[in-house]
């Protein structure tokens, strides 16, 4: 029955929560534990060979998925509201106490917040998927719910897609460029598919009301709970959480393109269009996010069911927390990566080889 593969998933993304929330709330050790269980502790599991996720696709399986995705969901929003205490002072913590706790809770947002609304947004039930896109408003990037199903998945690996870099594009470039184009994007595809209803939908109904009146919402909560500092606190820990979903688009897709046919359309999306790694421990906690191609082979697919195929699929060199890091200094990131982008071309007969 492969039972185990839900008791990762589940401690990897959850067991950080109490632990944050007593950092928060107390500092001191759990300020440092905290901090290294969302850094250390993943890179050393990673690195324990001989352990991977097996794949699991069974009624059960997808029970146990939508249970840990809601779980998550409704609890990421007083962990939230308790960093935003906490960080604005309230809790009187020293200098060196409150940035690493930002710094660990960032990460926690940035990795486990944005995989679990990702999965949210792609799962069944329209509850479920408000409650992926309430995340996402609630770090202040509710656009990204409509840029990710209705621009990303369809147009990804190609230049119609903001989130796709293209070769040599550093990721500095590339931030500004694909939350602005994607906020652009998904609001335009948004428009075209209201549009095509009869009769039209209102106006306060368009989903971009919702995600810019729901971050409204959330700046004015956190200003009731902590004044100015809690808006500052919410600001950091928002800013965090969208430089981290960002590199993730950034390190998936880079350099990969699909082909276009001689009418002008696309080749379908396939298994060399995404970046993967095989890395048991960071898959669980980030809900198998790094077994990126076959997610978007299998968008309805549920995360304890995503598989990797190193024959078929581009894979990193290393885990993808550490191509993230990576990719935050752009000459190691093209020094690492170009050679790994021109093979793959070259596996679909654009140009050498330079691997071999």
């Amino acid at each position: 029955m492969k039972s185990w593969i839900m008791f990762w998933f589940a401690l990897a993304s959850l067991s950080p929560i109490p632990v944050l929330a007593a950092a928060c709330l107390w500092g001191g050790g759990w300020t440092l534990l905290a901090l290294l269980q969302v850094t250390v502790l993943v890179r050393a599991l990673d690195r324990i060979g001989g352990i991977a996720l097996p794949v699991r696709d069974d009624p059960a399986a997808r029970r146990f998925a939508q249970g840990l995705n809601v779980t998550l969901g409704i609890l990421h929003f007083p962990l939230l509201a308790l960093g935003v205490w906490s960080f604005a002072g309230a809790a009187d913590h020293a200098f060196w106490q409150t940035g690493a706790t930002v710094l660990a809770l960032g990460l926690f947002l940035g990795q486990v917040s944005n995989s679990n609304a990702h999965e949210l947004i792609h799962a069944p039930g329209r509850w479920t998927r408000r409650l992926g896109a309430a995340v996402f408003t609630s770090l202040l990037f509710g656009h990204h719910a409509s840029a990710h199903l209705r621009v990303h998945h369809v147009h990804v690996a190609s230049d119609a897609d903001p989130n796709s870099a293209r070769a040599g594009e550093g990721f500095y470039r590339f931030l500004p460029r694909a939350w602005i184009g994607s906020f652009a994007a998904g609001w335009r595809a948004e428009t075209v598919a209201r549009a095509r209803r009869v009769p039209p939908p209102s106006v306060p109904s368009h989903p971009y009301v919702a995600y810019c009146g729901g971050a409204a919402l959330t700046v004015s909560a956190a200003f009731v709970l902590a004044g100015w500092a809690g808006v500052l606190s919410l600001m950091g820990l928002a800013c965090l959480a969208q430089v981290q979903l960002l590199l993730a688009d950034y390190i998936q897709h880079y350099g990969l393109r699909r082909h276009r046919r001689a009418d002008g359309s696309l080749e379908p999306a396939g298994p060399e269009h995404a970046w993967n790694a095989p890395h048991w421990y960071s898959a669980a906690m980030m809900l198998n996010a790094p077994r990126h191609s076959d997610h978007h082979l299998h968008p309805g697919r549920r995360f304890p069911a995503l598989d990797l195929d190193r024959q078929s699929m581009p894979v990193w060199p290393w885990s993808m927390p550490a191509m993230a890091r990576l990719a935050l200094v752009p000459v190691l990131w093209r020094k690492v990566m170009n050679p790994r982008v021109a093979h793959w071309n070259a596996r679909q007969g654009v140009g050498p080889d330079p691997m071999e």
